[in-house]
Parts: structure tokens; sequence; C-alpha cells
């Protein structure tokens, strides 16, 4: 199994439908032409995800909160980073690169 090392911001869902939910955002990872990033769940697991919708609507995740996902993604072979927001440089570094790519 490859390690793959990202960062990741950990958030729990404030918004009514998903209230609790914790959740991980690859802030650096570009998922689709449109600008989402990567997010990954217990349920439904990866997908994109519009960052500046999800930091609206959640807050920073704590250690204990994120404990149990942050123990799945590593058994999927993550070397998980903890960051508690986005580089913005970094972000359009892999940007540019899907659309490059696409």
């Amino acid at each position: 199994m490859e390690i793959v090392k990202v960062d990741i911001v950990f958030r729990v869902d404030t918004s009514k439908d998903f209230k609790g939910t914790v959740f991980a955002l690859f802030p650096h990872e570009v998922a689709d032409h449109k600008g989402h990033v990567n997010s990954y769940q217990h349920i439904g697991q990866h997908s994109g995800a519009d960052y500046r919708g999800c930091i609206a609507t959640s807050k920073l995740a704590t250690p204990m909160q994120y404990a149990d996902l942050i123990a799945e993604m590593e058994s999927l072979g993550y070397d998980i980073n903890i960051v508690k927001k986005q580089n913005y440089a970094k972000y359009l570094k892999s940007y540019h690169e899907v659309r490059k790519n696409n």
C-alpha cells in the first residue's frame, strides 16, 4: 500500500441536516475544473466539495471529534498533516494542474 502525504482540515458540520457530522477537507487537492477540493467522511467517503461553502457551515473539529475519521483514513494509506486552513498558493497550484490536464 502506498503512503500518501496530504494536508487535511478536519471540520464538524453545523448545518441543520448534517449537524455534528465530522468530515475531512483536502484544501490543496482540487477535485475538478470547477475548483472543488477533495473531501472524505465515513458515509459517502471521497467526494468533491466547495471549500468555502464547507467552511461557512462548519467549525474546526477537535482531536477527539476526528479521532475515528483520522484512524480510518490512515488505515487507507494516508499520512496526514493536519492544517487549520487553506494555503491559497498551494490550492492554486493544484487548480492549475487540474485545468491543464482537462
